[in-house]
């Protein structure tokens, strides 16, 4: 089993890590061709693909003019990003084992590096998978990255016992995968639902607390299959059967923590 999540827009280098190991991202070809075509970006225009403010845009015209710089500081992708999610995962506190585990069964989908594992380096960086990108086919970050994503997920699939995808990303990063090119593999979304006055309700701040949550429990126990992953009860969450489908797993708690 294979569990996505999305990178985040936020990023943290400054906070101390315990592991020395890392790897290089998989599709750093497909990341130079990008960089080289932001690099040809002012300012201005920056932030308007990007839809940000005139400070940020310079943060990130600098950021991607600085790209190959050898004294650009670079992290482990999962120590990195930050954000609800990563606060909820929290890798400072897995241990080798966790380490060695989430590096085998989590994927980070980006909208530079295509697709992440954990300890893939990475340098600060800004580039949404939405974003309509001048310069490659229709401007299209999907029509990049769908092909690409999809085959190594596949790849990485036919070596695991269990061929199946949990989907713990963000509607716009999950698209990023073909789901009609992923023959036999199955495919599980997750929803995290509040009782709020008698109605099952899902509400942003905690849906992407939970994934977080959900990450560390499939990492710190060793969850390597759907029926198991059932039993995540973290913060009150329980699986709910009867809201469930045969392709969607939900999870409710009655009271809010």
């Amino acid at each position: 089993m294979i569990t996505i999540i999305s990178s985040a827009k936020s990023l943290d280098f400054e906070k101390e890590i315990f592991i020395d190991e890392s790897t290089e991202p998989v599709f750093m070809n497909e990341v130079r061709e990008l960089v080289d075509i932001i690099k040809n970006y002012n300012e201005e225009e920056i932030a308007k693909i990007m839809k940000i403010s005139n400070k940020l845009s310079k943060v990130n015209y600098n950021r991607f003019q600085c790209f190959y710089d050898q004294q650009v500081n670079t992290r482990q992708a999962i120590f990195v990003f930050s954000g609800e999610v990563y606060r909820a995962i929290n890798p400072f506190e897995y241990d080798r084992s966790n380490i060695e585990f989430a590096q085998k069964h989590i994927r980070i989908l980006s909208g530079l590096f295509g697709i992440l594992r954990p300890l893939d380096n990475i340098k600060e960086y800004r580039l949404e998978m939405a974003t309509k990108l001048r310069g490659i086919p229709e401007e299209d970050l999907y029509k990049f990255w769908t092909k690409k994503i999809t085959q190594n997920i596949v790849q990485d699939l036919n070596l695991k016992e269990d061929k199946t995808i949990l989907n713990l990303a963000s509607l716009e990063y999950s698209k990023s995968i073909d789901k009609s090119k992923l023959g036999t593999i199955n495919v599980y979304d997750v929803e995290f639902k509040e009782n709020i006055e008698g109605k099952y309700k899902l509400i942003g701040t905690y849906a992407k607390r939970a994934r977080g949550l959900m990450v560390t429990y499939i990492v710190k126990n060793n969850i390597d299959n759907i029926e198991d992953l059932k039993n995540f009860k973290e913060e009150g969450y329980c699986y709910n059967k009867e809201i469930s489908s045969n392709t969607k797993l939900v999870f409710t708690r009655e009271k809010i923590l």
